[in-house]
C-alpha cells in the first residue's frame, strides 16, 4: 500500500460518522478511515461493512490484548468484514501476536495487514517507568516490541512518528510504521505527548499517519485532510 493519511473516526454513532463523511462527497477519492473502539462498540461490524460498501479503506483499531486462544478466535471474526488493517498490543507477547496472525488468515491464505501497538502516544518516559514499571528507555522498549512483532510475522507497528525511523532501521524498510500523534505546527497537542507534523512524519519514515481532531474538529475537515495529504503524501493527489 502507498503512503496515506488515515482519518480517525472517533465518533459515537453511525449518524455522526456519516454526517462527517458527507462533507467529503465531492472528493474523487475515498478517505482511509480508522474505526476505533468507541464507534465499533456503538455500531458493530455492520458499520465496517457499510463504510467498505461506500469504498473506504478501513483500519479497525481495537488493540486486542488477551490470551493467545482468545485473540486467535476473535481475529477469525474480525477478518470477515473485509477490513484492510487491524492491530493488537505488542505487550501481549510473540505467541499472542502469532495467534492473531493465524486467526486473521482466511482459508484462501489472504488476510488484512496486521500491526502491533508498541507504546501509546499518550505514554511518556515518566509514566512508563512510574506507572507501568518498565525500567528501560522508551525508545529501547519500542524497538524491542517492534522486533517481537516482526518475529511474530506481523506487517508493522503503531508507534509515534518520532520512533518511525528507528523502527525502520531495526526491522527493515518494508516493515510498516503507522503513526498517530500528528498535529499541525499551529495546532494544540491535546492529550498527545510524542507528536510531530505531517511533513516531519514523512521525513522521518512514517508509512501511514493517523489524524483525528486536527481533521475531525476542523472548521473545514476536507481542507484539513487535503492539507495533510499535501504535507505527507503529495504524490497521491
Amino acid at each position: 500500500m502507498n503512503k496515506d493519511v488515515i482519518i480517525a473516526c472517533d465518533f459515537s454513532s453511525a449518524a455522526e460518522t456519516f454526517a462527517f463523511l458527507d462533507r467529503f462527497a465531492a472528493e474523487s477519492r475515498k478517505p482511509f478511515l480508522k474505526i476505533g473502539m468507541e464507534l465499533y462498540y456503538a455500531e458493530g461490524p455492520q458499520m465496517v461493512r457499510e463504510l467498505k460498501r461506500r469504498g473506504h479503506p478501513i483500519f479497525l483499531d481495537l488493540k486486542l490484548h488477551d490470551i493467545p486462544n482468545t485473540v486467535r478466535k476473535t481475529m477469525r471474526v474480525l477478518s470477515s468484514p473485509d477490513i484492510d488493517l487491524c492491530n493488537v498490543h505488542a505487550a501481549g507477547t510473540i505467541e499472542m501476536m502469532q495467534a492473531a496472525r493465524e486467526g486473521l488468515t482466511r482459508p484462501d491464505g489472504s488476510r488484512p495487514l496486521l500491526i502491533a501497538v508498541t507504546q501509546l502516544t499518550s505514554t511518556s518516559q515518566d509514566r512508563m517507568q512510574k506507572e507501568l514499571l518498565i525500567g528501560k528507555a522508551i525508545d529501547e522498549t519500542i524497538i524491542h516490541y517492534a522486533r517481537n512483532a516482526r518475529e511474530a510475522g506481523l506487517d508493522g507497528v503503531v508507534c509515534s512518528p518520532l520512533e518511525a525511523g528507528m523502527v525502520k532501521e531495526a526491522c527493515g524498510a518494508d516493515f510498516l510504521t503507522v503513526t498517530p500523534g500528528i498535529r499541525f505546527a499551529d495546532a494544540a497537542a491535546d492529550d498527545q505527548v510524542r507528536i510531530t507534523t505531517p511533513a516531519r512524519a514523512r521525513e522521518i519514515g512514517s508509512d501511514f499517519i493517523v489524524v483525528g481532531r486536527p481533521i475531525t474538529a476542523a472548521a473545514d475537515p476536507v481542507a484539513a485532510w487535503r492539507r495533510c495529504l499535501t504535507d505527507f503524501c503529495p504524490e497521491t493527489l
